[in-house]
């Protein structure tokens, strides 16, 4: 079966990748630089010739509110009209644990606003909500950084590894579609200033963590469960402190 993988040189796409093509899938990476640009459609309609299934894994450079919408806007909407003219039956795209909750975000309405395109495009289609990833925590730090300061509010989060989004996301794409979401999130749940004060200290980071209730999570303001799955979530096997110790 051929796979299309959109993103698929990146963190997650790489490894979605390699997994389908170790199964014995013909996986195919798709992204600028192997000729295939979504934003301008440059290469889509020849890289999904006899595709069965897209995967969008693909991710906005930039995180400006005007900028990221516009990214999955237009990526999305020109991704699901070739999809259509090329007989595309499974579109699967990655999004986020909470998306739908976190709408003062920018970058969160803007997948929510990829998701809409989704569901409305007639294609069958299943979306993987994840958890934040144990990659990107140091940039959760970053963008709640002043000075020496990382003011994070004391609420929960259950982080997940990307070799077990990538997982994930490779069952969905050789599974039915379920025209709905599929939730995954890692082994244990944890408080987020807490969990930021562990990967610091991991690396040595010198920055101070402050709990803060009033901090905001990429502009968002968050509630207790806010970044928590729902009770019938997937979970991965990979625990923070084993990924912490591979790191090293």
């Amino acid at each position: 079966m051929k796979v299309v993988v959109i993103g698929g040189t990146g963190l997650i796409g790489s490894k979605v990748v390699g997994r389908l093509g170790a199964h014995g899938h013909e996986a195919v990476a798709a992204a600028p630089n192997t000729g295939v640009n979504t934003l301008t459609g440059e290469g889509l309609a020849e890289v999904l010739e006899g595709a069965s299934v897209v995967v969008d894994v693909s991710n906005s450079p930039s995180f400006e509110d005007e900028a990221v919408m516009a990214f999955f806007r237009t990526s999305t909407t020109n991704l699901l009209k070739a999809e259509t003219e090329a007989g595309v039956k499974h579109h699967v795209a990655l999004s986020v644990v909470g998306t739908e909750r976190l709408q003062e975000s920018g970058y969160f309405r803007a997948k929510q606003v990829q998701e809409e395109l989704i569901k409305e495009s007639g294609i069958p289609y299943s979306i993987v909500h994840a958890t934040q990833f144990f990659e990107f925590m140091k940039g959760i730090a970053d963008a709640a950084t002043e000075g020496d300061t990382v003011r994070l509010a004391p609420v929960k989060i259950q982080p997940i590894s990307s070799d077990d989004v990538a997982a994930a996301v490779g069952r969905a794409s050789v599974g039915t579609p379920v025209n709905g979401v599929v939730e995954v999130a890692g082994p244990e749940a944890y408080q987020l200033d807490e969990l930021i004060r562990k990967a610091l200290a991991a690396k040595n980071d010198p920055r101070t963590v402050v709990t803060d209730p009033t901090a905001r999570y990429w502009g968002a303001e968050l509630q207790e469960n806010t970044l928590l799955p729902g009770p019938d979530a997937h979970t991965g096997e990979t625990r923070l402190p084993d990924w912490l110790a591979q790191q090293k």
